[in-house]
């Protein structure tokens, strides 16, 4: 009696833990809606959870319970055992039958509650369903409209595999109890059924025949998603002989199972076993046999004249899948009669040069900004803004507290005292100062402005590398800063997170997280809040789970010196026909949602930026209130809007084969593109500010060379617009393919061959030094090619500072390498005369008085006299060469 009410209590505690856990975690979300005021999309995805899961569960068990009915009211003749027992094996047999009953009554429980959590995951198809619009494009062999493959085929196939799941599951469960009450015997000799056993399993195999009839009619929907041709999508053989296997299969298996239900119904077992032979004889024909025999010895032979309609179709609805459509190609004659009076006239082209590199830079601010051990670059972010006038391209890291790196680690620092990070540092992507180092436009704790960007509100409560949750506005002062003198302090003044109001809301949120110290903790008033779900990427993924968001949040500072997040977000699907899929399976994306989150008090909003988007057309009746359109994000924050970097890649990674739109072009891959591959790895789109070929001004651009398959010249270079009314303008600009363009990997090897700059690496090399090689970029300036290589040195231990100590420059079959990327400049272009017609203005970079390079060629002497008596003979050779170019300078 007393296990027994161990076993009672211990399976209540099972079921009811789970339950409060789940209760638990259901309130506190509702707390975070409430909080960011997106309660209807909670109730919305509430209702489609609970719709889906109870519908589901409650079919199966009704279905279940009748089956089972019939089942249990069955009587069978005592004789019908499964072996000779004697007197004991008749007192199991009886007990087993009171209990078949119970047992499978609970069983069909059990597989309802799982089948309803399977069913509340379908929500997001259960809505795009619910909300499905047309696309206005069909298919090119099935003549459906795209938008049944994006909307309705997920729930279809999940309500094929329920139905096939739980026929076959109550089928188990009601031989199972056909077993244990006799109707079902099982002996040396074979299985025998009684009679009405048979009748019944009959009629659940007809139903079975249906749910397998359905997959074949959607399995040839999913041959225009998959095929088995040498490209995406259903190919000659696919359309001419497993089309119509499955679609005579979708008729004939339902034929069949009626045939099989009549043969156990009359106990035909010729009758019953001849339907799923025959069906299995026309899948195996037609489905494995018959088109592997057609494509070797008819299509094989004539491939391109059969495929080539197949082949339209999957550059057509590939290149929509990534939106390759919009991309303008446009011609570039590169030619090299580029003049110091060119760079002159880009001259914003050429302050904007990305010069330091992400990682090198992550290092130096980390060394020279990070102040003090608990705060912490996370990632630096580039972007453009108008500073003291000028258009200008910023690098900027946030400083981040690092909870890992708190002096003292317990909850008190972690909740209460240290709740945040601290302003930012910002800087050009060009300039250095005499030590090799960034200079810096805002900077230090409090933020210093060195331009005219303030930061008004430094404060990050909310960012990339924030804990879990933090208590505000409690009885212990929050630190704010360091000073030279003590530590300022301050208590949060926004409106982000929950009340403490109430001991239960203390108590909810002290089981959420795990800690008795909400509870007890006396520093907690009434006008305490509570932060959570500080993450910034974790955070937009609780608001709107069913989109990607981009790994690269940035920051901005408003122009009210408020700081905000910007995470771009994606739609996708992976049920466009004949469209060519990622890694993950995904074969259409777009980039539609600009999320914006307010790293004070962590206010989210979403702005559409592609309103065109089928599927966020489809997201926006869902969830009408979610979203705003783009014209309604303040101004100052849309000047900062960026193509993604993670989407451009994408689409270059695609448009590198879908560029060729002529079948047989793209079947002989005649003009197969690639990314440049440096060292080990290919590059990666970089953002710049420059003069796209035939604009009048500079603007924000995301930029990505191409080469052609296997070869290194370059074949094209693809780029993003990202400013104004031309944000997301795609344009690919191709050079003439009857001549050399140098590419990325044939200059780094022109520079690893030139003996000066590859004698000075290995010098550095030698003295304790590491030299790092930045990002070669490549600028298109006029109708010619700029390459540009950053070379830092840092020492050899993980405590080293990276420097910016030279700037490689090449142009043409030239290739210098300066301390400076004007110096490097004026060698390459300080004696290119103008062209007839432009303008001989040079930029004062490349203008120097007599007077000026007189001092300049006795400042490099010394220093050349100096490096010999040091023995530095490689650094004499290069300043003698810098005094070479003066000198010609003078003479001219």
């Amino acid at each position: 009696m007393i296990k027994n009410r161990f076993i009672f209590i211990a399976a209540v505690l099972v079921v009811i833990i789970p339950f409060l856990s789940s209760l638990l975690t259901f309130y506190t979300d509702w707390l975070f809606f409430v909080e960011t005021g997106f309660t209807s999309v909670f109730t919305t995805t509430l209702t489609a959870k609970v719709g889906a899961g109870l519908f589901s569960g409650i079919l199966l068990l009704v279905f279940a319970l009748i089956n089972l009915h019939y089942a249990n009211r069955a009587t069978f003749s005592p004789k019908n055992v499964f072996f000779e027992g004697g007197n004991i094996y008749r007192i199991q047999r009886d007990e087993a039958v009171r209990l078949a009953g119970p047992l499978s009554i609970l069983a069909s429980v059990v597989l309802a509650l799982l089948v309803a959590r399977w069913g509340a995951v379908q929500w997001q198809n259960l809505l795009l369903f619910m909300n499905s619009v047309t696309v206005g494009t069909s298919d090119p062999v099935m003549g459906k409209d795209l938008g049944f493959y994006l909307f309705s085929m997920p729930l279809l196939e999940y309500a094929k595999g329920f139905a096939g799941f739980m026929v076959l599951a109550v089928t188990a469960l009601v031989a199972g109890v056909y077993y244990v009450r006799g109707g079902i015997t099982v002996t040396e000799s074979g299985a025998s059924l009684d009679p009405r056993v048979r009748r019944h399993l009959a009629v659940l195999v007809g139903i079975f025949s249906l749910t397998v009839a359905a997959g074949f009619y959607l399995d040839g929907f999913r041959l225009l998603l998959s095929g088995s041709s040498g490209f995406p999508g259903a190919g000659y053989a696919d359309v001419n002989a497993r089309l119509l296997t499955y679609r005579i299969l979708a008729v004939v298996t339902p034929v069949a199972g009626i045939m099989l239900a009549a043969g156990l119904w009359k106990g035909n077992w010729r009758l019953a076993l001849l339907p799923p032979v025959l069906v299995a004889a026309v899948y195996g024909v037609g489905i494995m046999a018959y088109p592997v025999l057609l494509q070797k010895f008819k299509v094989a032979p004539n491939e391109l004249a059969l495929e080539t309609p197949y082949i339209e179709n999957s550059i057509k609805f590939t290149r929509f899948g990534y939106d390759l459509d919009k991309i303008e190609t446009i011609p570039f004659d590169a030619d090299l009669k580029l003049t110091a009076a060119d760079i002159a006239n880009n001259d914003a082209t050429i302050r904007n040069i990305r010069l330091w590199d992400h990682a090198p830079l992550l290092k130096t601010y980390s060394q020279l900004q990070q102040i003090r051990t608990y705060y912490k670059f996370f990632d630096v972010d580039n972007d453009r803004y108008l500073v003291n006038g000028q258009y200008t391209q910023v690098m900027l890291s946030p400083r981040e507290l690092s909870y890992n790196d708190l002096p003292s680690r317990n909850w008190i620092n972690e909740r209460l005292i240290f709740t945040h990070g601290n302003g930012l540092t910002f800087g050009p992507v060009s300039r250095i100062t005499k030590e090799g180092l960034p200079e810096f436009f805002v900077k230090d704790i409090p933020p210093v402005s060195l331009a005219d960007i303030k930061v008004k509100r430094p404060e990050i409560y909310y960012g990339e590398l924030s804990n879990e949750y933090v208590i505000v506005k409690t009885k212990v002062p929050e630190f704010s800063y360091p000073t030279a003198t003590g530590n300022i302090n301050t208590t949060y003044g926004g409106k982000g997170g929950v009340p403490l109001d109430s001991v239960l809301r203390k108590a909810l949120f002290a089981a959420r997280f795990r800690t008795e110290k909400i509870l007890l903790s006396s520093d907690i008033t009434g006008e305490s809040r509570i932060l959570y779900n500080r993450n910034i990427s974790e955070r937009v993924k609780a608001a709107a789970p069913f989109l990607r968001f981009d790994g690269d949040p940035y920051l901005v500072v408003a122009d009210n010196g408020t700081l905000k997040w910007i995470i771009d977000a994606y739609t996708y699907s992976d049920r466009l026909p004949y469209a060519k899929p990622l890694a993950g399976g995904i074969n259409y994306m777009r980039n539609p949602v600009k999320a914006v989150v307010d790293a004070y008090d962590g206010t989210l909003d979403f702005y559409v930026s592609d309103p065109g988007d089928v599927m966020i057309k489809v997201y926006g009746r869902i969830f009408p209130k979610l979203f705003k359109p783009l014209s309604a994000m303040p101004e100052d924050l849309r000047r900062h809007i960026r193509y993604p970097h993670q989407l451009l890649q994408v689409q270059a990674a695609m448009f590198a084969t879908y560029h060729m739109t002529d079948p047989k072009v793209f079947y002989n891959k005649e003009n197969l593109w690639e990314v440049p591959v440096l060292g080990e790895e290919r590059m990666e789109p970089y953002y710049t500010i420059m003069k796209l070929p035939g604009q009048k001004k500079e603007e924000y651009i995301l930029l990505l060379p191409f080469t052609p398959s296997k070869r290194d010249n370059l074949a094209a270079w693809l780029t993003a617009r990202c400013d104004g009314e031309n944000y997301g303008k795609l344009l690919a600009y191709t050079f003439p393919r009857d001549r050399l363009i140098y590419g990325p990997k044939q200059i780094d090897a022109r520079i690893n061959q030139d003996s000066h700059i590859s004698q000075q690496l290995t010098l550095w090399s030698q003295r304790g030094s590491q030299v790092i090689r930045g990002s070669m970029l490549v600028i298109p300036i006029e109708k010619s090619l700029l390459y540009v290589q950053p070379l830092f040195l840092a020492a050899a231990d993980k405590a080293g500072l990276p420097e910016l100590r030279r700037v490689i420059v090449a142009f043409g079959d030239e290739v210098v390498m300066e301390e400076t990327l004007e110096l490097a400049l004026q060698r390459v272009f300080g004696g290119r005369k103008a062209t007839v017609g432009v303008a001989a203005a040079a930029p004062a970079a490349l203008k120097a008085s007599s007077a000026d390079l007189a001092k300049e060629a006795m400042s490099i002497f010394e220093r050349a006299t100096n490096l010999q008596r040091q023995g530095d003979w490689a650094g004499y050779g290069e300043e003698l060469r810098k005094l070479q170019q003066v000198l010609k300078q003078l003479a001219q």
